[in-house]
């Protein structure tokens, strides 16, 4: 497999057992592998993923599109783990259009960072890592690892506990190396091994074969399934066919294949090189062929968007070249689809974060775990056919998060513009649901949600959340429903909190729109249209989270270090927290606050000591490493603050959150 342009070097810390700031790396040996060093390493418990795949993700019966993540060699900005400082990082936010997506690199042992598997199965999207051989290195592993039948189940089940360990979904495969064909019957054991320990580990686990070596022993690349790489097809979950193929080995493949015919997966790499249609702005070409073909694809680098910088900029090349492929394609995954329900159109990246309306963080970062549910945009080529401009947006302000959905454009007084948000499948209880969403508005400006339900018995329901007076464009067979206004935090000045309650009991819960329109326009000119849709949240309750009190966890700090000169110190530390009692619910984000007392504010009677508390950072798993904290001169003492936080999108009161306090 070809590797794109530039490449990093992810190489591992010079010592990984010693505390640095986290950060996610491939195993570059087979001894490594054997010897099970990456689980003594301070850096893994950072780096499992903490967000499972909901339950009975099974790959569906139809076409399926797999994309194969290779950029500059891999851990680029996403190998920090908790988070980097760069607003322009690279990330997907196209999921609704994946259903599995490979972690690449050319190391022996690719593990994905866990910023991509939290935020693919938060999307329904399985997550694989890559295991390569190559060149005279991949030779040298190759004769080791296909010594024996022993050898081979050994480093099969390596590869296995990995996965498990780290909450992944499987692996990519790629034997680019000949081979003696006397080593092919262990390198089938390896395939069939690493299969069937994944499979009964990881129920619903994949792993794909990369078409190179042939059943001779002899990198040949097919481009397309036969009967020289099937007997590897046989005893994994599906074969990533190579790039290079013609208009009929789609249909060819699926011929071979048989009832598995969308475990083929058509290789189609965005740089061109030889792919079928040329890659690039023609990778539909290629997606076209493969749907008549009646079998799966394979996007190779669809960074290519990013890396080659394409006009007029990332996040409007991105959605257009993404607009493409659902285009020939269609919709893979759908959500809602389970409850709760939370979307704060956070793509992972930002100029900002905000909890609750207030604004925590004013710097540039990056963080794919934060990416929340995606609005299913349709991008529309022609700008100028659209009244209203609608975009994830990082500059405005933000009610949760770094990003929110902005509005912009011109409207005529009695006209609305509707956009689709999300495509669900989420199916009603006899518990009423409770809709709750935050909007920023200028003027007459306003936005409410279109909801669209279906019932195999009553057909289709339609309605429309949002204030009085609105029915007057709306028509008969849409009911409309006034939320309740909620009260809004004091400091999130602006934002208007919004709550419907429904029972739809025995209805599916399909399309969510988005509605623009002016309040009662005194004239009938195109007026000036502003709203921005800060989060949604669909849960059965209209309760607030109750989160265990802070005398309720048992918090740790380790690994303390002190640094600096001349009356400026800074600190390093490892924070761990957990519950006393019973295992820890599955908290998907701890937000880490510090409070820096002086001996001033600590002296002052009857009052509670309370210094200025900066958020410091995120964490998804029970552990966050604080590197080299500056503590001004005259600090006495430091006060952590772990603020638990739900997937409902709600966030512990600071004064009841656990705390780590360090006397200076």
């Amino acid at each position: 497999m070809m590797s794109d342009s530039g490449r990093s070097d992810p190489t591992p810390p010079s010592d990984p057992s010693k505390p640095s700031i986290p950060i996610s790396y491939p195993i570059q040996t087979l001894e490594d592998l054997d010897s099970r060093t990456y689980f003594t390493s301070f850096h893994y418990p950072f780096n499992k993923s903490s967000v499972p795949l909901r339950p009975n993700s099974g790959l569906a019966q139809r076409p399926r599109i797999l994309v194969c993540h290779d950029m500059q060699g891999g851990y680029v900005d996403d190998k920090w783990v908790q988070g980097g400082d760069n607003s322009g990082a690279y990330a997907i936010w196209h999921w609704y259009l994946i259903d599995a997506f490979v972690y690449f690199s050319h190391y022996l042992v690719t593990l994905p960072p866990p910023c991509w598997t939290n935020t693919a199965h938060r999307h329904g999207v399985k997550v694989l890592g890559t295991f390569i051989t190559e060149g005279d290195e991949g030779t040298t592993v190759c004769n080791k690892l296909l010594s024996t039948k022993e050898s081979a189940h050994k480093y099969a089940e390596r590869l296995a506990e990995l996965a498990v360990a780290l909450g992944f979904d499987g692996w990519l495969l790629n034997m680019e190396v000949n081979l003696d064909i006397s080593q092919i019957p262990n390198l089938k054991e390896f395939v069939s091994h690493l299969t069937q320990t994944m499979h009964s580990s990881v129920p619903g686990s994949l792993v794909i074969w990369y078409d190179s070596v042939t059943i001779d022993g002899t990198i040949s690349y097919q481009n397309q399934l036969n009967e020289q790489n099937k007997p590897f097809f046989d005893i994994c979950d599906g074969i990533f066919a190579n790039y290079w193929w013609e208009e009929d080995y789609p249909k060819q493949s699926a011929k071979v294949a048989g009832n598995r015919k969308f475990d083929v997966y058509m290789g189609i790499d965005v740089f061109g090189r030889g792919t079928y249609g040329g890659g690039q702005w023609n990778t539909n070409v290629a997606l076209d062929a493969i749907k008549k073909g009646d079998v799966s694809a394979a996007i190779y680098a669809p960074g290519w968007v990013y890396e080659t910088k394409q006009a007029p900029d990332f996040q409007t090349a991105q959605n257009r070249w993404w607009g493409l492929v659902e285009k020939s394609w269609g919709i893979d995954q759908n959500y809602p689809k389970s409850l709760p329900f939370y979307s704060n159109f956070d793509q992972g990246h930002g100029n900002h974060i905000s909890v609750d309306g207030t604004q925590v963080l004013s710097t540039q970062w990056n963080n794919i775990s934060l990416q929340t549910f995606q609005p299913f945009l349709e991008y529309v080529d022609d700008s100028a056919s659209k009244t209203i401009e609608v975009h994830v947006d990082f500059k405005e302000a933000s009610y949760s998060g770094g990003g929110n959905l902005t509005f912009r454009g011109t409207l005529e007084a009695k006209a609305t513009f509707s956009t689709r948000l999300f495509l669900g499948q989420l199916l009603m209880g006899s518990i009423p649901l409770h809709f709750i969403y935050s909007v920023k508005s200028e003027g007459n400006s306003r936005v409410g949600l279109y909801l669209e339900f279906s019932s195999e018995i009553e057909g289709k329901k339609k309605l429309f959340l949002a204030p009085q007076g609105t029915n007057r464009f709306l028509s008969e067979l849409v009911e409309v429903i006034v939320p309740h206004q909620l009260t809004t935090p004091d400091d999130a000045p602006g934002w208007i909190i919004q709550e419907v309650s429904m029972a739809m009991h025995g209805y599916t819960l399909t399309e969510i729109h988005a509605v623009c329109y002016n309040e009662q326009p005194g004239n009938t000119n195109a007026a000036e249209y502003f709203a921005v849709l800060g989060h949604i949240k669909i849960s059965t309750s209209d309760k607030n989270t109750e989160f265990p009190p802070s005398t309720s966890w048992i918090v740790d700090g380790q690994d303390v270090e002190w640094g600096g000169s001349q009356g400026s110190k800074t600190l390093s530390l490892k924070i761990s927290w957990k519950l006393k009692e019973g295992k820890s619910p599955p908290y998907p984000r701890y937000n880490i606050y510090v409070e820096k007392l002086t001996k001033q504010s600590i002296r002052i009677p009857g009052r509670k000591a309370e210094g200025v508390r900066e958020y410091t950072g995120v964490a998804h798993v029970e552990t966050f490493y604080v590197s080299q904290l500056v503590i001004p001169s005259g600090t006495s003492s430091l006060k952590f603050m772990i603020q638990v936080c739900d997937v409902d999108g709600g966030s512990q009161k600071l004064d009841d959150a656990p705390f780590f306090q360090l006397n200076v």
